[in-house]
């Protein structure tokens, strides 16, 4: 029972992360937000480690580690930021929903999973919804750009959560998550000049929305993810990710007043069951393999 609670704090947690990178938005750069965001995240974690007496990693995967953070924490977050100045929360929620896509394709050449027929018709369908999505955002006609760099923020994310496999086993989810946060933060450092020249003048709404942003769906929900990961099959867990897009268009509704369009609905059903499809092909495969291999 403490699993799913967890699970589902997790769950609502990210979600809310969309329509509170908008409000953070208002005020704050896509970058200067991306930093005080896991700037508060890394303080938060450093106390924590302080506490625990939690040690540094272990040199030689220290590499990877930089790898990861850059990927999961500096690519992912400063795509998503980036892409949400022109693109709706909801929709924002829909597009990284397509990252099943990509982790199946990272997975073949990665961890050597195979990817039957069926599969590639899920792949197929899901950029079609991602298309869909795109052209929605672009008032039907054209594409829109921060969707695509929305596209670029799954491909990160995706990129992350294969790679993590071949580190996440030798730490616990309070650790490897501070490392990658940590990690990830270090090149954000950029937008420091930007961040403490606009952090005077931002509207107390913003601020709270970036320190919530931090705290919340930063610090907590790293932690509770790799948790996840620790105690989930990593099937059942990508099919509860799924609930995601759902939960985040009803909370941008709420907090953001944001309607969705039609073609963004349809395109993200569409994106959706490819996604699912293709990661439920990928692990049928792989469960082929591991029974013929046995």
């Amino acid at each position: 029972m403490r699993s799913y609670v967890g699970l589902g704090v997790l769950l609502l947690l990210w979600s809310s992360a969309f329509a509170a990178i908008r409000a953070g938005l208002s005020a704050y750069g896509p970058g200067e937000l991306a930093l005080l965001r896991f700037l508060t995240a890394s303080c938060v974690l450093g106390l924590v480690a302080c506490v625990r007496r939690t040690g540094l990693p272990r040199g030689r995967d220290v590499p990877i580690l930089l790898l990861l953070g850059g990927l999961g924490i500096t690519g992912y977050h400063l795509a998503l930021n980036f892409g949400e100045v022109s693109v709706s929360a909801g929709t924002a929620s829909l597009l990284i929903a397509s990252a099943p896509l990509f982790t199946a394709l990272f997975a073949m050449p990665v961890l050597g999973e195979r990817m039957r027929p069926i599969g590639w018709i899920g792949i197929a369908v899901g950029f079609a919804g991602v298309a869909l999505i795109a052209l929605s955002e672009g008032g039907g006609v054209r594409m829109e750009a921060g969707a695509g760099i929305i596209v670029l923020a799954a491909v990160c994310t995706s990129a992350y959560n294969v790679l993590q496999k071949r580190v996440m086993a030798r730490y616990g989810p309070l650790e490897f998550a501070t490392y990658a946060i940590w990690a990830g933060t270090i090149p954000m450092l950029v937008f420091l000049p930007g961040l403490i020249r606009t952090v005077g003048a931002a509207p107390m709404a913003a601020t709270a929305s970036a320190l919530y942003l931090g705290v919340f769906p930063g610090a907590i929900a790293y932690v509770l993810w790799v948790a996840a990961l620790a105690r989930f099959p990593a099937s059942a867990l990508a099919s509860y990710l799924y609930l995601n897009p759902v939960l985040a268009i009803a909370i941008a509704w709420i907090w953001l007043s944001e309607v969705p369009t039609v073609l963004t609905i349809v395109g993200g059903v569409v994106a959706i069951a490819g996604a699912a499809l293709a990661s439920w092909a990928g692990r049928r495969a792989t469960a082929g393999v591991e029974r013929s291999e046995a």
